[in-house]
């Protein structure tokens, strides 16, 4: 493992112009950085020799004037390098990670929080979606616990939702876990991650290529999950609508070469529509860690389950889950005329809000009261309660071996 090179602050300060340059685009700077060298070599050339190696708009954003706020900028990184932890990667660092560096545009810049040497392991990425639905986040959750067994650094974006579940169930196994982020790394979006961006920083790496307050825009996004491809093996869609950033990353990386992986998931759920997009387009549908793994070429993990605490007053072990229907479960069989179910825009509101809460924990996968018990916290007896008050409206449906599926819309 190459060790990083240190910059000294002229360097740092020339590093910080150009990537902060506005309208200077990262494919354009690395082909000046190939021309004239360091980035001090860059500054110091006249607009003649910029525009013929790579353009005049590429010539004008490099030699335009620093921002007003470049020298507190420029402050406020010298503050963060010199903080325990940090460490500012770029081009022309040997650390800087190598799959990244292949890329047509990789930033100039990557500011790291963590291990540094995290970023040339071997790793998987593990995407979907911020509203996700409960199995999802098991599924996400369990997935991320496997590759960290197996020894790979689980990639993922800090987002809520999948995002979140794959990191936390990489730390559970005491795993490698790296955060690609779409803001300064000195700032942690969601906030609602605050915590888990910190055990991160102390057992894995977040990873940003913004500059310090960089604040979450939208536009951010996308370019942030070209890093996030660039730098693993493959990436695990868990679960995504037809409309989300995960299939942006996986577009991104298909283009890289990067192997693609996708979750199937009933027909009816909204959220399973982008994985099985990927899937018609040629994306390895998947439903164990083990068959990722395999694709790969990487070992097999030691399975440990999580832990969870043990629900009071329920029979029965755990069941097993995922996004399909579980081998252990019975297949539905012809069962007595059920109510019409209601449109799966509907919500059940006229029965109250536990209604919701239990209904939104269902999913679209079959669950067992065991499980529905861990998701929602409810007591048995309220827990039987409303699923036969949902039953009986027409939302859900009970499957022999006490299993219990949403109602299919007619």
């Amino acid at each position: 493992m190459l060790a990083t090179l240190p910059a000294t602050a002229d360097e740092r300060a020339a590093w910080l112009r150009l990537a902060t340059a506005r309208g200077l685009k990262p494919a354009a700077l690395r082909v000046l950085l190939g021309a004239f060298g360091l980035p001090q070599n860059v500054l110091a050339q006249p607009f003649a020799a910029l525009a013929a190696a790579a353009g005049a708009e590429a010539a004008r954003a490099a030699l335009a004037p620093a921002a007003p706020d470049f020298a507190a900028q420029l402050d406020a990184l010298e503050a963060w390098c010199a903080a325990s932890g940090n460490t500012l990667l770029t081009l022309a660092d040997p650390a800087y990670p190598p799959r990244l560096f292949s890329t047509p545009d990789p930033p100039p810049l990557l500011y790291v929080q963590g291990r540094v040497s995290l970023l040339h392991e071997r790793g998987i990425a593990v995407v979907g979606s911020r509203s996700a639905t409960p199995p999802a986040l098991e599924d996400a959750a369990r997935f991320g616990r496997a590759f960290a067994a197996a020894g790979l650094a689980v990639v993922s974006g800090l987002a809520l939702g999948v995002d979140g579940a794959a990191h936390r169930g990489a730390l559970d196994e005491s795993g490698a876990t790296v955060a690609v982020v779409g803001t300064g790394i000195d700032l942690v979006y969601p906030t609602a991650h605050r915590a888990l961006a910190a055990r991160i920083a102390e057992h894995g790496a977040i990873v940003s290529e913004w500059p310090l307050g960089t604040p979450a825009r939208s536009a951010n996004f996308p370019q942030r999950n070209r890093v996030i491809a660039a730098l693993v093996e493959g990436v695990l869609v868990v679960e995504a609508a037809m409309r989300s950033g995960s299939l942006i990353t996986a577009r991104l990386a298909n283009e890289m070469g990067r192997d693609v992986f996708a979750l199937p998931g009933s027909i009816h759920a909204p959220l399973t529509r982008g994985c099985h997009r990927l899937i018609k387009q040629g994306a390895q549908l998947v439903e164990t860690p083990e068959e990722v793994l395999e694709s790969l070429g990487a070992s097999h993990p030691v399975f440990r389950p999580a832990a969870r605490p043990k629900p009071a007053a329920r029979n029965g072990p755990d069941a097993p889950h995922r996004l399909a229907l579980p081998v252990s479960a019975p297949a539905p069989v012809a069962v007595a005329e059920a109510p019409s179910a209601p449109r799966e825009t509907e919500r059940p509101a006229n029965l109250g809000p536990e209604a919701t809460r239990l209904l939104d924990a269902l999913g679209h996968a079959p669950a067992t009261l065991e499980i529905l018990a861990q998701r929602t916290d409810m007591a048995e007896a309220a827990l039987q309660a409303v699923l036969l008050r949902l039953e009986l409206a027409g939302y859900l449906n009970a499957l022999p071996g006490g299993w219990f599926v949403r109602a299919t819309p007619r």
